[in-house]
């Protein structure tokens, strides 16, 4: 054999340690060998497999699963007192001949909610342990089938890798131990005192009052800062010349009486004209303290009108903010005539959604500064487009804002934290609709109830907080 091919094998036999040598040709310039694999072969398709399995295990088991059995938890201990407080309220209310009947009506109603809140309790506790099931089987195959494939790593990569990650970890505890990284900065504590916004149940009131099927454009709710010996008025604002203003606000003693439609004191009224200066135009109204606040008739400014002493203060708003319905609320089939400013209540006062030029239809938020001169405030500038909302609501000082789904639902998909400056385009809260359209739509932080206004109807919503 010659020196060229001795030296050959010696590079090659090294480089075949791991296997068979089972032929070898020798000629003068070349040598060659078929080497066959002492390790079997690693099972890519168990592994793939694995991933998968693993992916629909991440998929199936989320934690909106377990925030839908919580919200249904937190209803049920919400609505049991509330029960109990409703009975205690009808107990006292006297309307006559109206208070048998819309009272064991009210109650009819709260226990069929609570029993249909008590069988989607039962229904989803038992999806969840049958998920719950099924995810620990899928855990226990999956962990025998990574350690099967540990197997296969003779070179011991994973292991290392393993202990690389803790090592890495314990460098971190260190690290933050010696220098503490500050918090995030997060909301105020304590701004709201309901905790967080969680969920919408309901509806709890749907009526079409005294005027059924008429007025399609409208406003309804109750005073969170009413006068003494007016805590259960609710009051109600009809559109009743062509679906864009009225002259006056009705208002009834109860609840019970604003869904039998007897208005006791009945209405107080702006103007005996019908539109005219400083009258309602669009269904946007909000009460607060006695006063009604809207978008006065043909101006870009909002009106205070004093219940008691009749007269109107206005209120006006930046220059280039879009009124006479150039900027409503929208969805794709239909745009909500007048809604160009979006009068909304909650804990602290009043406030208005609108929208500007110089802001290029983005939604604007205004604090509206309560007194019998009142002021605009301060403001906020968003970046979510005022025609690709349905409608706006205030909730312990956070702008929530809703989008048209079908018919039957209507989601919150937007909030802005005026405290923190901060959007959220995925809130994913759904409200069940009893009519395809809400013209207007506002929070009572009296009871933590939502008012809507649809299609001529009233209703009410119940808001969970944490």
């Amino acid at each position: 054999m010659s020196l060229c091919s001795i030296m050959k094998l010696g590079a090659i036999i090294p480089l075949c340690a791991l296997f068979t040598l089972t032929q070898q040709t020798a000629s003068l310039d070349k040598c060659a060998c078929e080497l066959f694999s002492s390790e079997k072969a690693f099972p890519h398709d168990k592994l793939e497999t694995a991933q998968n399995n693993a992916s629909d295990c991440n998929s199936n088991a989320t934690p909106q699963k377990t925030f839908e059995l919580e919200s249904l938890l937190l209803g049920l201990e919400r609505r049991l007192p509330q029960l109990v407080e409703d009975v205690e309220v009808l107990e006292k209310e006297n309307d006559g001949e109206l208070y048998g009947a819309l009272s064991l009506h009210v109650i009819e109603n709260e226990l069929f909610e609570i029993m249909q809140l008590f069988d989607k309790l039962n229904s989803t506790a038992q999806a969840h342990q049958d998920l719950a099931d099924e995810a620990t089987q899928q855990l226990q195959d999956l962990r025998s089938d990574m350690q099967d494939l540990e197997k296969f790593d003779t070179m011991q990569v994973v292991k290392r890798q393993q202990a690389n990650q803790r090592l890495k970890r314990d460098l971190d505890q260190c690290k933050n131990g010696i220098h503490p990284t500050s918090r995030p900065t997060g909301p105020p504590k304590g701004a709201c005192p309901h905790g967080q916004f969680l969920n919408i149940t309901g509806p709890r009131v749907y009526t079409a009052g005294e005027y059924p099927g008429s007025y399609k454009y409208g406003a309804w709710g109750r005073d969170p800062k009413p006068e003494a010996g007016k805590e259960n008025w609710h009051w109600l604002v009809m559109l009743t010349a062509s679906n864009r203003y009225s002259n006056y606000v009705r208002l009834y003693s109860t609840l019970s009486s604003l869904i039998a439609g007897v208005s006791v004191p009945g209405n107080v009224q702006i103007h005996a004209s019908n539109p005219t200066t400083n009258t309602i135009q669009g269904p946007n109204v909000v009460l607060y303290g006695g006063a009604l606040y809207y978008n006065c008739y043909n101006k870009d400014a909002i009106c205070r009108f004093n219940l008691t002493t009749k007269s109107v203060t206005t209120v006006t708003l930046p220059k280039g903010t879009r009124y006479n319905s150039k900027g409503n609320f929208c969805h794709l089939d239909e745009c909500y005539l007048y809604t160009d400013l979006d009068l909304a209540t909650d804990e602290s006062g009043v406030w208005v959604i609108y929208t500007t030029t110089q802001d290029f239809g983005n939604l604007v938020l205004s604090k509206v500064e309560k007194g019998e001169n009142p002021e605009l405030g301060q403001t906020w500038r968003t970046s979510v487009y005022k025609q690709s909302v349905t409608n706006t609501f205030m909730a312990c000082g956070v702008m929530y804002a809703t989008r048209y789904v079908d018919k039957n639902t209507e989601e919150i998909f937007y909030s802005f934290d005026s405290a923190t400056g901060r959007e959220n385009f995925n809130v994913g809260i759904f409200i069940n609709k009893m009519s395809p359209n809400i013209q207007s739509l506002n929070y009572s932080p009296v009871d933590q109830m939502l008012h809507a206004y649809c299609d001529s109807y009233m209703v009410s919503y119940k808001v969970l907080f944490e």
